[in-house]
């Protein structure tokens, strides 16, 4: 299990240009130099986040790339989602099903319970995880991951939720 390279590299250049002041906008070969990326992965990768919504583009001499939305507003989890969705669907199990057409543990799985659970766990951190909390550093995002409950939100994020506030309102 693991994420793609476009996954990867379409999360570390919207990063970069999350780090960039408000009214600044980036050009690919700015984006291309800062991430060490080809110029035409960049161009690719910047295309499918404009397509997606989170990037906005601006042709000209100022012209360039700009989030569409804030750093705390964009989730880590709708970003891999765009670029490559999930790890474990719901068709997992079907292109795994051996030489008969259905798998044999078709009625009662617990392979498949297991990829369900694993995948409610990823899903819940990437999407309680935004652009913002990325910004931090090395030793501050890890004391954020540690502050996680069973629920894979971080402890404030559930208190939220529990007390009445919607997690997408965060």
């Amino acid at each position: 299990m693991k994420l793609s390279a476009q996954e990867e590299y379409g999360l570390r250049c919207l990063l970069h240009m999350a780090r960039i002041e408000p009214g600044e906008s980036l050009s690919i070969p700015e984006i291309s130099g800062a991430e060490g990326l080809s110029i035409p992965n960049v161009a690719k990768l910047m295309r499918l986040l404009r397509i997606g919504g989170f990037v906005t583009s601006a042709r000209g001499q100022a012209g360039g790339y700009t989030l569409a939305r804030p750093a705390e507003r964009i989730t880590v989890g709708e970003v891999l989602e765009l670029l490559g969705g999930n790890i474990f669907g719901p068709a997992f199990c079907q292109r795994h099903s051996g030489v008969l057409e259905n798998c044999v543990h078709r009625e009662d799985c617990s392979v498949g319970c297991l990829w369900n659970t694993v995948q409610h766990m990823i899903e819940n951190l990437l999407t309680a995880t935004t652009l913002k909390d990325l910004l931090k550093s090395q030793e501050e995002m890890q004391k954020w991951l540690d502050s996680f409950n069973g629920n894979y939100l971080p402890a404030a994020v559930a208190a939220e939720t529990t007390s009445g506030v919607a997690a997408g309102s965060l």
